[in-house]
């Protein structure tokens, strides 16, 4: 047989664990996988009993257990996380049956114990690789690694190898070549060891040849193995070389094996295990390496790539390394929790399995290594937690607790201690739901109303109920079923009647709002502005109000008082009003309810109380024909803000515009002209009047003394008259500084222009313009000073001479 120049070949085989899968038809409690180039027995574990195996061949039979198997190509683990036991068994192990390399028969005694009684089986199974042997494989598994290589390579020589340490070695080899074959292991800084076959299997090694392959296996830190660091990780290697002389020819093949023997690491809720891409030892006499592909799976098997991508498996191949990372909560592992000292611990395992098939001198040879790695995260405790989930206007705890792995089910709830299993609480009508999360996770929340038996209530201060619920959670873990506990507390203070809130509705000329009543409406009061809303007050703004048992009803007819106004245009006006609602002992505002509507503005006035007067005049009357663009106010170069084919629209300080001004022992008046096509109007009662020299004159009437909230109304229809109401008092602050006058005197008989925004509009009806003499009990005003124009009640006004 001619042996010639070959590379060794590390393999990664990464162990797994799979869930037990029971072979129904048969009637048996384990399950049988010929999986790529091993067999694997699932065994699920009962009890504290374990399962024995013996291998069988035609000469008896061989007990396998953790401690022996390496030797021969088993690997029998017990994993207490999936109560499962697992045998692999490579398909050159010891006692299998091999025909042709290409069909492998196994054959096993398995003891167990089944519904408590011990139970026996024979197996026989007969598996075949899944493709075709490359070159070399080398197979790292849990406790041996081994290599196989095909057996039909040319012989080597020292002018065709270019591995330094094997030609090295060769004139050592030619030295003690005998007819059989021998075993020379090179480690670096150490003499050569060359040991019989025999001697070798005494040291725990095992060799073979099959009809293709030559088969070498060794157990991990033996004597002869190395350990050192390809591209930063931890490698283990070996370096056999077995030889024998065959006619005139030395025939030495090169059974180099290496396994990653770094720990895997887990960050961010992912475990991540590294290896070599390319693994130095296996390739070093080579050339043109080329990774061909990287395939991953768990418990033994390869996953496709969508498959693996699904579960959130990534792989990554770099230049010097490839790095797998699975997250801790995905599909293929067992995330597994359990109790120690009532605190919850969980840990997941995934059994990793790696290949990389990889080609050198330029695709002349085919390597392919696989490795089992098992992987685990560290234990982690964790501690539920609570969320109160409780809205206080529901007068229903509803409280939240999380998050559970898939093996933790809630069993029974401890509510005030009454003790009520999930599905008695259930029946009694508290709410309890499952809420699943993406992460494979869960949390429970339940319902329990205020006012429930079980609940405790305590009046806590005057106006406050206190509430209080105490909840004991038992969960158990599956399957084993240990319990665990989890207690919280949850507690609401609350009045036990809340702020109302009006309902605006929006009418033809008028806001309404509606009111439900509650059981408390004592402890809270509606006011407009800094006024309680009673029926007096009702009564002397204009509001319409209705209050019965069931309800409170306001209408607020546009231009009452309270209103705010924007937005003003020839085709709306925006009128917003609001109600406040306060404490009934400290009128601390908690609640407001505002209400903004549009209405139309066929003519009105607005005499604001930032001295800003609004005219919207219809000018159809006017005879001759008016046109509303070239209509202005006493100041000619006063001209509408807007217009259209009848109307118009003027907004103009109260000191600007030539307004004429005259004060009184009670009022402060102001007065302009919409001149020959003319139009205007002021607020708040203000007037809109229409003179035979085709005149609309605007007035607003402000009260001296005080400081008055203004208000508007829409004038009368009569052409040139208007209504302004009287306003009782009020302490808002105007907020127009007052402006410095001229100080010549106006001419005999007429007003002084105006200088300042006096107070709110008083009651009156003028019909002409202020171009006549007051009355002999009031003197002119030339021009008006305000002192302490922000502070009520200190307003003073001066007429000078």
């Amino acid at each position: 047989m001619a042996v010639g120049e070959y590379v060794g070949v590390v393999m990664v085989l990464v162990v797994t664990f799979t869930s037990f899968n029971c072979v129904s038809e048969a009637d048996v409690p384990f399950s049988i996988e010929c999986q790529g180039h091993h067999l694997a027995i699932f065994m699920p574990l009962s009890g504290d009993s374990q399962p024995s195996f013996k291998a069988l061949d035609a000469t008896g039979e061989f007990p396998i257990t953790e401690d022996n198997g390496a030797q021969c190509g088993y690997t029998y683990r017990v994993y207490p996380m999936m109560a499962v036991a697992i045998l692999r068994a490579s398909y050159f192990s010891c006692y299998t049956e091999n025909k042709d390399d290409m069909t492998f028969t196994f054959n096993f005694h398995l003891t167990t114990v089944v519904n408590n009684e011990e139970v026996a089986y024979n197996i026989t199974k007969m598996c075949s690789p899944s493709h075709p042997w490359a070159d070399q494989e080398v197979t790292c598994e849990e406790n041996y690694m081994e290599v196989s290589v095909q057996a039909d390579l040319s012989c080597l020589n020292t002018q065709s190898v270019k591995d330094v340490p094997m030609v090295s070695a060769l004139p050592q080899a030619q030295e003690a070549v005998t007819s059989f074959w021998q075993m020379m292991f090179l480690k670096q800084g150490e003499d050569l060891v060359v040991l019989s076959v025999d001697k070798a299997k005494d040291l725990g090694y095992f060799f073979d040849v099959t009809p293709g392959r030559i088969v070498f296996r060794a157990p991990y830190r033996q004597p002869h193995s190395e350990v050192g660091t390809v591209s930063g990780l931890t490698v283990e290697m070996i370096r056999p070389a077995v030889f024998l002389q065959q006619r005139l020819t030395t025939m030495m093949v090169d059974l180099v094996a290496a396994c990653t023997q770094t720990d895997e690491v887990y960050k961010n809720g992912t475990l991540v295990w590294r290896s070599p891409t390319v693994m130095v030892p296996l390739v070093f006499a080579h050339s043109g390496f080329r990774s061909e592909h990287v395939d991953i799976g768990v418990m033994g098997k390869s996953l496709d790539h969508d498959t693996a991508a699904e579960r959130g498996y990534t792989v990554d191949v770099g230049p010097e390394i490839i790095e797998i990372s699975i997250p801790s909560n995905a599909e293929g592992g067992v995330r597994k929790s359990f109790v120690m000292n009532n605190t919850y611990h969980e840990s997941y395992f995934v059994d990793l399995y790696y290949e990389h098939t990889f080609t050198m001198d330029d695709g002349a040879l085919e390597g392919r290594l696989r490795q089992f790695k098992p992987m685990t995260t560290p234990i982690m405790f964790h501690v539920p937690f609570m969320v109160n989930l409780t809205v206080l206007k529901n007068r229903v705890f509803t409280v939240y607790v999380g998050s559970f792995p898939y093996d933790v089910d809630l069993v029974s709830v401890n509510l005030n201690g009454e003790y009520l299993t999930v599905e008695e609480a259930i029946q009694k009508g508290y709410e309890i739901s499952k809420v699943p999360h993406d992460n494979v996770t869960h949390a429970y929340t339940i319902r329990v109303p205020f006012e429930d038996p079980l609940v405790s209530k305590l009046y806590y201060v005057e106006g406050i109920q206190q509430y209080s619920l105490s909840i004991n959670y038992t969960l158990h873990i599956m399957p084993q079923k240990d319990l665990y506990f989890y207690f919280t507390t949850v507690v609401a203070q609350i009045l036990d009647v809340y702020p109302p809130s009006f309902n605006g509705l929006c009418m033809e000329n008028s806001i309404r709002f509606r009111l439900d009543h509650q059981e408390f409406d004592r402890l809270w009061v509606a006011s407009i502005g800094l006024f309680p809303l009673t029926q007096e007050l009702a009564d002397t703004r204009g509001y319409i109000m209705t209050n019965s048992s069931q309800n409170l009803t306001l209408d607020v007819p546009l231009f009452a008082p309270g209103y705010i106004y924007e937005n003003i245009s020839l085709e709306h006006i925006s009128a917003t009003f609001e109600i406040l609602i306060r404490n009934a002992k400290s009128l601390e505002v908690v609640e407001s309810s505002a209400k903004t509507c549009q209405f139309t503005t066929p003519e009105l006035l607005l005499c604001a109380p930032n001295g800003i007067m609004t005219v919207v005049s219809d000018l159809s009357q006017a005879k001759p024909d008016a046109l509303p663009s070239k209509t202005t106010l006493l100041d000619k170069n006063c001209t509408p803000k807007e217009v259209d084919e009848t109307r118009v629209l003027f907004e103009f300080a109260l000191n600007s515009c030539g307004t004429r001004v005259e004060v009184t022992n009670d009022t402060v008046i102001y007065e302009n002209e919409v001149q020959f096509e003319p139009s205007l109007t002021p607020e708040k009662n203000p007037i809109i009047m229409r003179d035979s020299a085709y005149r609309v004159i605007v007035r607003c009437i402000y009260p001296v003394h005080g400081v008055k909230r203004l208000s508007i109304e829409q004038p009368f229809q009569t052409p040139g008259v208007g209504l302004i109401q009287l306003q009782n008092p009020s302490t808002y602050p105007l907020t127009v500084p007052p402006k410095e006058a001229p100080t010549a005197a106006a001419p005999p008989n007429t007003l002084a222009t105006a200088d300042t925004v006096p107070p709110e509009m008083m009651a009156t009806t003028l019909r002409t313009p202020l171009t006549r003499k007051p009355p002999s009990t009031q003197k002119l005003a030339k021009y008006v000073r305000v002192f302490n124009w922000n502070r009520p009640g200190k307003l003073k006004i001066v007429p000078l001479d």
